[in-house]
């Protein structure tokens, strides 16, 4: 049985690693999803994330497949005791105004809610920063969800220290509901968003990290190699920056400890994740159960201390 851990100072306990919902009804249509999403539960996993804007960046689509594919699932598998569920607000403008505005908050969660078809939302985010929001505002209508019995948890996304600092010291300052969780971008190929203030902000305020691109968008799988392989996937595009900065000696650390391990390249970047000071559980997507089968044993992965060194020593 997976080991969970528990979500910062939260009463959430979860099993180190998220499973991410962005290609749901996207990528992975309701057939490969609800497959995907039973091979999870029954691999020991707990936490699934979505948002509300996942995945309006396709063409005919507005926002809220990717929930509305987890609710189904949820009322067709009887499994939603099963699962923590987390999605976001902040980034689908719609009722209420855009971003944090307390009326587009307290709207889309309702949105949230009948997609998901659930009663409660575990965990919360803010998707994004909003400096055109006051703080205590978008804290006020996230404690009236707390209250309501709607949210359970709030987290927030993309923020930089300073800003998550102000708010959770608003918060505290008038008695409100602060953020316990964290939705950074963190990987072997991009720590500068995360290591240093931000990180050491977490740790010390014990707030869980739960890090999305774990694999950097597919690039630490091994899959992208050199610009033969950009055309492999809709991502290929990304994967330019990675070959020409820090991503070929990672790679060569990886396939050093990958023969040392018998681990495969995806499970060594999620195992150095978990490694991390502060971190909670990486957030990682599949398209199949096949992708998500070679996923699942990360959980379970401890590297060494001269493994982790390398990889820290390859990515620096």
């Amino acid at each position: 049985m997976t080991n969970l851990r528990r979500l910062g100072s939260s009463d959430l306990h979860v099993a180190p690693l998220v499973l991410g919902g962005n290609v749901f009804g996207w990528t992975a249509d309701n057939e490969t999803s609800f497959a995907v999403l039973d091979a999870f539960v029954a691999g020991g996993g707990t936490m699934i994330d979505t948002a509300d804007v996942y995945s309006a960046w396709v063409p005919g689509h507005k926002g809220g497949e990717s929930e509305s594919v987890i609710g189904e699932w949820l009322k067709t598998s009887g499994k939603r005791d099963k699962v923590q569920i987390a999605t976001k607000v902040g980034m689908l403008p719609g009722e209420g105004g855009e971003k944090l505005a307390p009326a587009r908050i307290a709207a889309a969660c309702e949105a949230s809610l009948q997609r998901l078809g659930i009663d409660c939302i575990d965990l919360y985010y803010a998707h994004q920063d909003d400096d055109d929001t006051p703080q205590e505002a978008a804290l006020e209508a996230f404690g009236r969800l707390v209250a309501a019995g709607k949210v359970r948890v709030l987290g927030a996304s993309n923020f930089h220290a300073a800003r998550l600092k102000s708010a959770n010291e608003a918060a505290r300052a008038a008695g409100l509901p602060h953020y316990q969780a964290l939705q950074p971008e963190y990987n072997l190929v991009s720590r500068h968003k995360f290591e240093g203030e931000l990180q050491d902000y977490c740790v010390e305020h014990n707030i869980g990290v739960l890090p999305y691109y774990g694999l950097a968008s597919g690039f630490l799988t091994g899959k992208y190699r050199g610009p033969e392989d950009l055309g492999k996937s809709v991502r290929g595009g990304r994967m330019t920056a990675f070959l020409e900065g820090k991503g070929k000696p990672v790679l060569a650390a990886m396939d050093a400890i990958a023969e040392e391990t018998g681990a495969t390249l995806a499970q060594i970047s999620l195992a150095w994740i978990l490694a991390q000071p502060g971190l909670t559980a990486p957030i990682a997507s599949a398209t199949s159960v096949r992708q998500l089968e070679e996923l699942l044993p990360a959980m379970d992965l401890t590297l060494n201390a001269d493994q982790l060194d390398r990889l820290d020593a390859a990515g620096a």
